[in-house]
């Protein structure tokens, strides 16, 4: 007998036993990706993959910019943006 389980961080462990333990249930498999579905989106995800992790070029103009005064930036504004993001309003 084949018993999958999960850990606390989503690693699925598969243990071979000859019996059922009496204390654990056996575990619905989990249904496999529509066939459609996947088809739609390893493209997608395949793009994601290929995309750089940080865009330079946009960070480069932005950064000009500020610089040279072109952005407006308040900084209280982005304070109170980032506290609000992360639940510590006051």
């Amino acid at each position: 007998m084949r018993i999958t389980t999960s850990t606390p961080d989503g690693m699925a462990v598969q243990r071979v036993a000859e019996t059922a333990p009496a204390d654990v249930a056996e575990a619905p498999a989990a249904p496999s990706p529509a066939p459609l579905q996947s088809a739609v989106m390893q493209p997608a995800l395949q793009a994601m993959k290929d995309m750089p992790d940080i865009d330079q070029a946009r960070v480069d103009m932005l950064r000009d910019a500020l610089a040279k005064g072109e952005l407006p930036f308040d900084p209280a504004k982005l304070a109170g943006l980032i506290q609000r993001f992360h639940g510590s309003e006051q």
